[in-house]
């Protein structure tokens, strides 16, 4: 037996004027054939799972073709055209298939496709027909559309934010594939779509309250029949009408699975007042950390390098430089400030305006005199799994330079999210020396930074990844919504509206 494997992955942040070209998936990944499976297959992520899934069961796997950008504004159309050609291309060069692995992110937007993973999937569900399955994952930030799960047999969300779990999940959804094809199960999918924007700083797996959401879900995991019950987060900055939370069910039959899918999407409705933000300042956040033992982690959530944000905002910076909080850290993506402290060479000093350059959004950039410290090429690896699967880094030339308060800038060519500490201690950088670090994200720094901070802040900055939503204007989200309109009433389309954990019946033990 032969089994395809397709990934697409790019988080699209609609917020952003700046559109994905193809050249930023070519500065990631783009590849086809045998090139996958040398980029992925020992990856700590889901693709990698696939690889493994199919060699445990000794079934062929066979690379198709994958793409990955960082997050960044929509893709434009032409490439997304490109993109599309290539991959319809590639999975007419692979032959004759008995089965399809998907790794679809589920937030991806197209100027010319704005559902684009259930445009690309619908797409790749033509080409095959409808005999063979098709079974994938999903980012638990996806906006779930009816065109995504009409398109495939299965979706299993990842289960962790920091995303850890994407190996797992890809092993998964592998083990659901050779069940499919030995004919052991016939699985089916069953989908609720809640009308909630889920607050991004409330969207740790690992806190409340969706600790309790999760377990609630792994009650039902245990159950016979149940292959998948996993709630969907939800992706606030694609103003999209998919946007907002789901619940994926996939079970042996389909009335068990919609049942255990509208029971859990209505038991979170009933939770969904716990799910606004709660949100902390800058000049709060930077006085709580000046009380705290540090290293302290401060979360900026307003320019949130992996929901899309330029990686340049300066309001945390000018916070702490202007508290003269002592040893903290920042990285900024700024080219033109790197060049500057370059031509001023190591050990001078010079006087640089560092970030803000993008938009007015993110605050203004940061005048000061800075001392040269150092210089890297940016590149880095991680061994370890932490978010998103990456491996492998390349920031561009980057320079280290410091003010007379304390403040180091790590001033870097590219954008970077900060998925890994080896971002710094490859800059020759200690991090448990800083008395602050501030990290361009909310969730996915921290399986980085917690092992060396003792606290860590997520802080409420204006952007276009901003914690309150009120900041961004929505055209193209539902109405009515919570916590937009908070009074709106919902129930589960499929009639399942009982939130209670009761014990499957026999008929359903499928």
């Amino acid at each position: 037996m032969r089994v395809g494997i397709i990934a697409f992955l790019q988080e699209s942040n609609t917020f952003l004027a700046g559109r994905t070209a193809l050249a930023d998936f070519e500065r990631d990944v783009l590849c086809e054939g045998e090139e996958v499976r040398r980029r992925f297959g020992r990856a700590h992520h889901e693709v990698g799972g696939f690889f493994d899934g199919m060699a445990d069961a000794a079934i062929e796997a066979v690379p198709v073709f994958a793409a990955r950008a960082l997050p960044y504004g929509v893709i434009a159309s032409d490439t997304f055209d490109e993109l599309m050609r290539r991959m319809l291309a590639a999975l007419d060069r692979a032959g004759p298939l008995d089965g399809l692995l998907v790794a679809p992110h589920g937030a991806t937007v197209a100027e010319n496709a704005p559902d684009a993973d259930g445009h690309w999937l619908a797409a790749v569900r033509d080409r095959v027909g409808s005999k063979i399955p098709i079974i994938g994952t999903l980012d638990l930030h996806a906006n779930l559309s009816p065109k995504m799960v009409a398109a495939c047999n299965a979706l299993i969300p990842y289960r962790t934010n920091p995303h850890l779990d994407q190996r797992e999940r890809g092993l998964e959804a592998a083990n659901l594939m050779v069940r499919t094809l030995i004919g052991d199960i016939q699985p089916v999918m069953a989908a609720e779509y809640l009308p909630l924007a889920v607050n991004i700083e409330r969207q740790a797996t690992g806190e409340q309250p969706l600790r309790e959401l999760y377990a609630a879900a792994a009650v039902r995991l245990t159950w016979p029949g149940l292959f998948c019950l996993s709630p969907i987060l939800g992706f606030p900055y694609a103003d999209v009408p998919e946007m907002g939370a789901a619940v994926i069910a996939v079970a042996g039959n389909p009335g068990w699975a919609a049942q255990n899918a509208a029971s859990l999407a209505n038991w979170w409705w009933g939770m969904r007042a716990d799910y606004r933000g709660h949100l902390v300042g800058v000049e709060d956040a930077v006085e709580q950390a000046s009380q705290l033992d540090g290293p302290v982690c401060l979360l900026d959530m307003g320019d949130n390098v992996g929901g899309g944000s330029p990686g340049d905002g300066t309001l945390i910076a000018h916070e702490l430089h202007r508290q003269r909080l002592g040893p903290s850290c920042v990285v900024l993506a700024d080219p033109e400030s790197q060049g500057d402290a370059c031509v001023a060479g190591a050990g001078n000093r010079v006087r640089l305006r560092v970030g803000g350059k993008t938009d007015a959004l993110h605050g203004e950039p940061l005048d000061a005199e800075f001392t040269v410290r150092g210089f890297s090429d940016g590149k880095f690896s991680e061994p370890n799994p932490r978010h998103g699967g990456f491996a492998s880094f390349d920031q561009g030339q980057t320079a280290v330079v410091e003010t007379d308060t304390g403040l180091t800038v790590v001033l870097t060519n590219n954008r970077m999210a900060p998925f890994s500490l080896n971002q710094l201690t490859s800059c020759g950088l200690d991090p448990g020396r800083f008395r602050v670090l501030v990290a361009k994200g909310v969730h996915a720094p921290v399986a980085a930074y917690a092992p060396v901070c003792r606290h860590l802040i997520r802080v409420d900055t204006p952007g276009v990844t901003s914690a309150d939503l009120a900041r961004l204007t929505y055209r193209h989200r539902r109405r009515p919504m919570f916590p937009f309109e908070p009074e709106m009433a919902w129930s589960p389309a499929t009639g399942g509206g009982s939130d209670k954990l009761e014990a499957p019946r026999p008929s359903d033990r499928v």
